[in-house]
């Protein structure tokens, strides 16, 4: 007994001693760049927002159904509230209101980079639950109010007062920088479609690429006692499945023992019981390689060590649904059809499902396996058509790329207190229409959010703090100081 309490007692220190090399191995990756300030006019931004916000540019799941007198009123306001840019920009329109900008750099030889917000926003289910009119521009309790405060027309300002202000200081950027705003982003990307038809008509190699996507997490994470901005550097991919089965029809009274909606049903349940297989590969790997270092013990400790510890991370963050997104692929049943009458056999029974593809994972593959999962010969699968339908995008480069370089030096300059890493962008956005134009695309923007602010993102009450706002004209001069100056 004595023999094997010295050698649990051995095995014990040397586990220790491991995991201890795993947190000492695990050093820093934070950059460390000099502090620097920018001369923002905060009321101007705060103002500007909120008139933007006062044009009803709501998505329309149609062309025909575009609000086009709301969206040609904004363009018409940028002309008059940003003469600046007009008069030294290019400014292009495309696809019917989406907007493209060239800046002319000085090196024509240099790669350009492009950045990238949208006009337009979703619509608002039930005006009379907002606490300020959701298209009014309401500056109160600290807050600008309004559908586009989050998503996305706080970027499209942003964006336009940095290039302003740099203008009015007699900035000229070094590479040409494009401006891609898009009119259709929650729906058809159209607008983002011929942006980079255009680009790609005229031979334009992209260096990298900034768009929306990621925010400045704020006490979201555990274990971080500061707020974490996460860089997209890669993008799920998009696939809708459409599950049907066929059968001879007739009067329920006289029904067969399964029927084609009792089919489909049991091939929904199967899917569901079996997701997608969750792994701590790409984006998320690198994400905790960069957080990990940083966190207070004891999850320092098991992040450094996933050598051991990864089945149980795996298992914690598969239990919530925002980062069991970060791991796997996720699949969602979202359409449901059968009979049209309560007695009557259907002939034809069908469902769809939502893939949104982690970059493990391809369409093809992804069909194969949900094929395997159901095991029903009489069920059919093919893509259901969806203008938003992709492959996951390729994974960009972290530090030592230029784009995630000036990002983060970008952060780190004017926020300090912020941690960067690279994550992984959940949902779609107008980026990934120029994934063969650039060697490298990034998704953030800097708002900063707790877990319930995040909620009112496409939500009821959908705000943006004042006190945030200042960041944004700041980050994008930065941006394009440090991706485009000399």
């Amino acid at each position: 007994m004595r023999r094997v309490a010295l050698a649990l007692g051995v095995l014990l220190l040397a586990l220790v001693v491991a995991l201890g090399a795993g947190v000492a191995l695990t050093p820093s990756r934070q950059p460390v760049v000099p502090p620097a300030s920018e001369q923002v006019d905060v009321e101007a931004m705060t103002q500007h927002l909120a008139e933007a916000i006062r044009f009803r540019t709501v998505s329309a799941a149609r062309a025909e159904d575009v609000n086009r007198e709301a969206l040609d009123g904004l363009i018409a306001w940028m002309e008059q509230t940003y003469p600046r840019t007009h008069d030294q920009l290019i400014r292009e329109v495309v696809g019917g209101h989406s907007l493209l900008f060239t800046w002319r750099g000085a090196d024509p030889s240099l790669p350009p980079i492009l950045l990238m917000s949208h006009m337009d926003v979703v619509p608002v289910e039930n005006e009379a639950e907002w606490t300020h009119p959701p298209f009014d521009g309401v500056i109160a309790d600290g807050a600008l109010w309004g559908r586009g405060a989050m998503d996305d027309k706080v970027g499209v300002v942003g964006i336009l007062e940095a290039v302003e202000g740099l203008i009015a200081e007699g900035f000229t950027p070094q590479r040409t920088v494009y401006l891609s705003f898009g009119h259709d982003e929650e729906t058809l990307g159209e607008g983002s479609l011929a942006a980079a038809a255009l680009l790609r008509e005229r031979g334009v190699r992209l260096s990298w690429v900034l768009d929306e996507g990621m925010v400045i997490t704020d006490g979201i994470i555990a274990g971080l006692s500061a707020p974490a901005a996460l860089i997209g550097v890669s993008e799920r991919g998009y696939l809708s499945v459409r599950i049907e089965a066929a059968d001879a029809g007739g009067h329920s009274s006289m029904p067969p023992p399964t029927t084609a909606a009792g089919r489909v049903a049991r091939a929904v349940a199967r899917l569901e019981a079996e997701p997608f297989p969750a792994g701590l590969d790409g984006p998320a790997s690198a994400l905790f390689a960069w957080l990990a270092p940083e966190m207070r013990q004891p999850l320092r400790t098991v992040f450094s060590n996933l050598w051991l510890f990864r089945p149980v991370v795996l298992s914690q963050l598969t239990q919530k649904p925002s980062t069991n997104a970060l791991v796997r692929t996720t699949q969602a049943v979202t359409m449901l059809s059968g009979s049209l009458q309560d007695n009557v056999l259907p002939q034809s029974a069908w469902a769809v499902v939502n893939l949104r593809l982690h970059p493990r994972d391809d369409q093809a593959s992804a069909l194969a396996r949900l094929a395997e999962v159901i095991d029903d010969p009489t069920i059919t699968l093919s893509p259901y058509p969806s203008g938003l339908n992709g492959e996951p995008s390729p994974i960009a480069g972290d530090v030592g790329s230029p784009g995630f370089d000036s990002i983060a030096g970008a952060i780190r300059a004017l926020r300090p207190d912020v941690l960067v890493a690279p994550g992984l962008t959940i949902g779609a956005t107008d980026a990934r229409r120029f994934i063969d134009l650039a060697d490298d695309i990034y998704r953030f923007m800097p708002l900063q959010l707790t877990e319930p602010e995040r909620a009112a993102i496409h939500g009821t009450d959908e705000r943006v703090k004042l006190e945030n706002l200042a960041l944004f004209p700041a980050f994008y001069r930065q941006v394009i100081r440090r991706g485009a100056g000399a």
